[in-house]
């Protein structure tokens, strides 16, 4: 069972590099880009690793890392750009599990995640994994989905669409992200094929699918799943 991983990093290119490489190691990942968005996710998604970036805007990758310890045993690994040793005592003292200096190998990146992945399991109990956004759950290890508490079904490739925007609540994903989830590097699938996904899901989960409270369309972007939607019911 992979485990699942926040990634915290400003650089964008570099946070989907991680993504990917977490992903294809069987993780499931939620990627924000700045320091409250990234204690955000940790309270909310409870994980098993934060991948975490020193310079983060707003509040720094240290200060992310001192509040999680006064709240979380959650390993932590820290990215940064800073080699010399008073730094990387300074995050081990504060908190940090691991440090990785950039410009790194995503291989040695992976090799510090297994590692700090074993530790934590060895001591830590089993978390939950369940995704949760408003009224929506998905459990990405039974493959099922509930609003309010009721069971939805769902097409392999809907649960997809649905698990990829879960992780992430409020992200704003392009259609092509969506459908590299889906359909991997396909190029024979379009994608059309993600408003169809779009169209079927918002059936089943919102209450009027004419004007959607969860699923929220991003013109001339994407789709985003909202984290706290209304309180209405799907009919």
């Amino acid at each position: 069972m992979g485990a699942h991983i926040v990634v915290a990093e400003d650089d964008l290119n570099q946070a989907e590099l991680v993504r990917r490489y977490l992903e294809h190691e069987g993780h499931a990942v939620s990627v924000v880009h700045d320091g409250d968005g990234a204690l955000e996710a940790v309270r909310r998604r409870r994980p098993d690793l934060v991948v975490l970036d020193v310079m983060l805007p707003g509040r720094s990758g240290l200060d992310v890392c001192r509040v999680l310890r006064q709240e979380s045993d959650v390993a932590v690994l820290m990215l940064t750009a800073r080699s010399t040793e008073e730094d990387l005592l300074f995050g081990l003292d504060i908190g940090a599990d691991d440090y990785v200096t950039k410009p790194y190998s995503p291989r040695e990146l992976m090799a510090r995640v297994r590692t700090l992945l074993r530790r934590a399991g060895g001591v830590r109990p089993p978390r939950e994994h369940l995704l949760r956004a408003g009224a929506i759950t998905v459990d990405p290890v039974r493959h099922t989905v509930h609003l309010h508490d009721r069971p939805v079904d769902c097409t392999p490739a809907q649960f997809q669409l649905l698990a990829a925007l879960a992780a992430e609540p409020e992200r704003v994903f392009t259609r092509a992200q969506l459908l590299e989830r889906i359909h991997g590097m396909d190029r024979f699938i379009t994608e059309r094929t993600i408003d169809v996904h779009v169209k079927n899901l918002r059936k089943k989960l919102e209450p009027d699918p004419r004007a959607p409270i969860r699923i929220i369309t991003v013109y001339g972007v994407g789709y985003k799943l909202s984290a706290d939607a209304g309180d209405g019911r799907a009919g």
